[in-house]
């Protein structure tokens, strides 16, 4: 079916034509790239096997590449016997039991939380000293949002995921109010709700500096400016990753009439690309460089294609490796 659409946009030069444009920035944000390097490097130093709790990030090609490497990815700690090969924290970060829990087994572990993620945990911990109720905007059940919820005793954090919840929330104690958010949200979402807390509530303590981080939004903000002039947007990322998923979304808000995931090249939805449209890439933080690549050299088979790169921020980030990866310690 997908080759007989194709056949039948032939133009007459011979080859039907599209257009793409990659959004830029897209792919890996600083945090990803050391969360791979961690693993990477730990292997290096230490050999087969290292042991990651969860998918160190959200990405199937990068898993496979890490296990075929020598990394056994568990859910739980748990599910490791006693072992002295070392066990890496995912970029996501962990709940402190999950921490407390390895000092009493005496696992080796290495903590690749991604910095900024960090940054959420200390903010938190700051607004529960100070006697704060804290409001937690973000998506149940990503390891994210249950790392960050599991720095601090039950009940000390409400998640709100939708204008709904906040517009159902009850402040029974009449706490002080402090919000924090997961980093890879929709930025217009995350506006909504915070509006809707601002007019329900007043002041509300926020961080000084957003929660959700740079990556995230400069690939947001790069998409939106490209879907207004596309026809489709290939987002490529896993189904489980946060921030691609909010790629697609981001998008169609944006005005595209079609906008969706693609994890490979088997993956594009061929009957969506047509003879004279242009078509968008872009890539979610966990997702590499590579699957970009063959992705174009797919649709380049099918198609004459012209390429061209729409820049709308330069990053220049990188974060530290985990203290005892690091080669001048």
């Amino acid at each position: 079916m997908d080759d007989m659409r194709f056949a039948s946009n032939v133009s007459r030069s011979g080859r039907a034509k599209i257009k793409l444009l990659l959004a830029t920035p897209r792919g890996f944000c600083a945090g990803v790239d050391r969360a791979i390097q961690t693993v990477e490097l730990a292997l290096e130093k230490y050999g087969a096997p290292v042991f990651v709790r969860h998918e160190i990030v959200h990405n199937k090609y990068v898993i496979d590449c890490l296990k075929a490497k020598g990394a056994i990815f568990v859910e739980e700690i748990d599910e490791i016997v006693e072992t002295d090969a070392p066990v890496i924290f995912s970029a996501h970060g962990v709940p402190k039991a999950v921490l407390e829990n390895a000092r009493l087994r005496n696992l080796f572990y290495i903590d690749a939380t991604c910095p900024l993620v960090t940054k959420v945990h200390r903010e938190a911990q700051i607004h529960y000293e100070k006697g704060r109720h804290i409001l937690m905007i973000g998506h149940f059940g990503h390891p994210e949002v249950m790392g960050t919820v599991g720095q601090l005793p039950k009940g000390a954090i409400t998640l709100i995921e939708t204008i709904k919840d906040a517009e159902v929330f009850e402040n029974r104690n009449n706490n002080e109010l402090a919000y924090i958010t997961q980093t890879t949200l929709s930025v217009q979402d995350t506006a909504a709700i915070l509006a809707k807390l601002e007019e329900r509530f007043g002041l509300i303590i926020g961080p000084n500096k957003s929660n959700i981080c740079y990556a995230t939004m400069n690939r947001q903000k790069a998409v939106s400016n490209i879907a207004k002039i596309c026809d489709v947007i290939l987002a490529v990322g896993a189904p489980n990753s946060s921030n691609s998923k909010r790629l697609v979304e981001v998008a169609l808000l944006s005005g595209v009439s079609r906008a969706t995931l693609v994890q490979r090249a088997l993956d594009i939805p061929w009957g969506y690309l047509q003879d004279g449209m242009t078509v968008g890439i872009t890539a979610g933080a966990s997702a590499p460089e590579i699957i970009v690549q063959e992705i174009v050299d797919a649709i380049k088979t099918r198609f004459e294609t012209t390429v061209k790169f729409i820049t709308t921020a330069n990053e220049n980030v990188a974060f530290n490796l985990p203290y005892v990866l690091r080669e001048d310690r």
